[in-house]
Parts: C-alpha cells; structure tokens; sequence
C-alpha cells in the first residue's frame, strides 16, 4: 500500500481525484507534484499537501511559480528534466502518471528505473512502447497497477485467478455520445465534448466520443495482460456499471462492477493490495435496473478500428497512430478540422508512414516526431 506519493499531473482530473484518494485514504504522504502550467491550481495544492518537489512544464510558468511559493519548503523544478526528477525522486515509493499523451513515456521510464511501483494512468506509455515498457517492468521488478477503469477492472478480475489462462477480455465501453449514430459528420464538436457518463479531461472526452480511447485501451491491455489481440473484445455498455470482464477457459466470466468514478480505481492502485473504506457513491441495482451489450460500429467509429489495425501491424504503427490522433483532436478542439474528419487525418498519417519493427525508445520518439509534423501539416 501507498506510504509515500509523487503524483505526475496533479491538476488535471485524474490527478485532482488522485489528491482527493488521499485525502479520503488519510495515511497517504504527497511527497511530489507536476504540472504542465496550471500554476494557480498548483499553488493550491503546493500549499495544502506540501510537498518537497514540484514541477512545472513550462519553465516559464515555473519561473512564476518558484516566485509565488518562495514562503514555503517546495522545490520548484522545470521542463522534462524537473518532471522526471519528480518521477525519480527520492522518498516515494509509488508515482501516479496521470500525464495525458505521449510526454508520459520518459517519466515512465524514469520511475520504473527508480524502482518505484507505478500506478498508470497515461496510456500512451503502453500504446506507443508497450512491448519495451513491460519488458523493463519485469527487468526492474516493481509493480505495475493499472488506473484506466477497465484496466483496473481486468487486474481486480484476475486476482485470485493467477495461473488460470485467459480466454477472452471483454473490454467495455460507454459508447461515448453518439452511441447508435449512423454517421457522425453532422455532430458538433460541443456535441462530442459532453459524455453522458464520466467527467473527463477535454482530450479524452473527445477520444471517447470518436471511441479512439477504447481502441488504445485494447492495445494497452495487449501488453498489459499478455494476450493476443483477438482475445480482446469490445463491448460497448453504456450504463458504464461494468468496467470490464475476463473469460477463463472454463468459460466462466468473472466481472468488476462500480459506479462511474475514477477515483474508484485510482483507490485500488494506491492501496492495493488492501481496500479502503471511502464514502464514494455506491452501485444501486434496483435504480439502474438493466445493463445492456451492443457491438461498436467500426464503419462509424472509424478511429476504432484504425487502432485495432494498427497494433496488428505492430512495430512502430501504434506510436505514428497516437500522435496523429493528438494532433487531430488538438486540431478538432481549436477547430481547424471538423470534428468527424479525425479519423481522416489519422488514416492519412498512418497511411503515409513506412512502420520500423524491431524498435527502440528512440524509434518511438523519432515515430512520433514525423506522425506530428505530418498530421499538423495535411489537409482533410
């Protein structure tokens, strides 16, 4: 169980769920926190928890931040080097990364050097470097818990079921706000940014809405839970009671159940293995009433099935297929492109892209680097 925490991200949402985990917890010590430059929020924070070390991406912003919290003890840090140092930092003995897109990836690999157990929550570290990531996980030794909802509905699923094989992984999905359209050209971009379920960030609620963020939860759980890609089956529940589901050889299924809350899973990857009574909302059956299935649209719901191509491809194609989704949805957000022309723009860069097989770290970022540079540039 968590003693000592560094949280990466502490003022987006998972990071602001991960502060009030703790504060619920009440025997969790914030020893670190980061941020990209939201430094009034993380005055805030520095203010109440105290931490040792902060950091800030934009060294300006730190800059301004270093003045503003002069009268306490925290160490103000900036850039990559400052995030890292914080994910490294001596004390800790676990990090949350709740950093969004792919600068998660070497804070990643520093905690993991640092031998830190980690619970992740940015989920390009696993999309981009998957097979390289779990490859350090197991060299170094530490413990990995997942914090995406399903994915910590599959680890929940699989304890006590060490040594049983996996037949299938039932990955559930809300469906996102368009659930059951039959094209989604006409939807505005205020449209995909309202989910009728969670209460998210606005790059993951525009990746929901597209249902990229379910096809990068299947290649995370790839690597996550060691299967194949055709164990993976997606199946869109928009009650989001179910969180996910595993099927064992014996075809029994096992299922982890709990209101839409992020903090839920956030608790368990902090005090795992143990379980800690909070006063978070709690699942009433006789009020939800029905769960339902459906199979997700992938003529629709084109971005889905971009990435369930992509990591068949394997290789360096899952990397070039994150960044450009990045670029799309930060393109969608300042409306430079329509909302449904996001997958058109990733299919372009990933089209145009010659895929590298028998990668390194530095692939990754150089994979990233061009999917970027095109994506900003190509006209839909």
């Amino acid at each position: 169980m968590t003693e000592k925490l560094a949280i990466l991200g502490s003022t987006g949402s998972i990071g602001t769920q991960g502060l009030e985990v703790c504060d619920s917890v009440g025997t969790i010590e914030v020893l670190g926190l980061t941020a990209n430059k939201n430094i009034g929020l993380l005055e805030d924070q520095i203010r109440k928890y105290r931490p040792k070390l902060a950091a800030v991406m934009n060294e300006d912003k730190a800059r301004a931040l270093k003045e503003n919290v002069k009268d306490t003890d925290t160490k103000i840090l900036a850039g990559m080097e400052g995030i890292c140092t914080v994910a490294a930092m001596e004390g800790t003995d676990t990090v949350l990364n709740s950093l969004v897109g792919n600068v998660g990836l070497h804070p990643t690999v520093e905690a993991i050097n640092s031998g830190k157990t980690l619970a992740l929550a940015n989920k390009e570290t696993l999309v981009t470097s998957g097979e390289l990531v779990m490859k350090l996980v197991k060299e170094k030794g530490i413990k990995l818990h997942p914090v995406d909802s399903e994915h910590s509905a599959i680890f929940q699923c699989l304890q006590g079921n060490k040594g049983n094989k996996i037949k299938k992984i039932h990955l559930t999905a809300s469906g996102g706000p368009f659930r059951g359209y039959k094209s989604l050209k006409d939807v505005t971009l205020n449209q995909a940014l309202h989910h009728p379920n969670w209460d998210m960030g606005k790059k993951i609620t525009i990746d929901s809405a597209t249902m990229m963020n379910k096809g990068l939860e299947v290649i995370e759980a790839k690597w996550l839970f060691d299967v194949d890609v055709d164990q993976i089956n997606v199946v869109v529940h928009p009650q989001s009671i179910i969180h996910s589901m595993v099927e064992f050889e014996d075809s029994a299924v096992i299922a982890q159940l709990g209101e839409p809350d992020m903090r839920l899973p956030i608790s368990y990857a902090l005090t795992y293995p143990k379980r800690v009574k909070n006063d978070f909302p709690k699942v009433d059956f006789f009020k939800i009433g029905t769960l339902t299935f459906e199979k997700p649209d992938l003529k629709v719901f084109r971005c889905l099935g971009l990435a369930l191509k992509a990591i068949k491809t394997g290789g360096t194609a899952p990397a070039v297929l994150n960044a450009a989704n990045e670029v799309a949805v930060s393109r969608a957000l300042k409306k430079d492109i329509k909302f449904y022309e996001i997958g058109e723009l990733i299919e372009k860069t990933v089209d145009a892209y010659t895929v590298k097989y028998n990668y390194t770290l530095s692939d990754v970022f150089e994979a990233d680097e061009w999917a970027r540079e095109y994506a900003r540039n190509i006209e839909v």
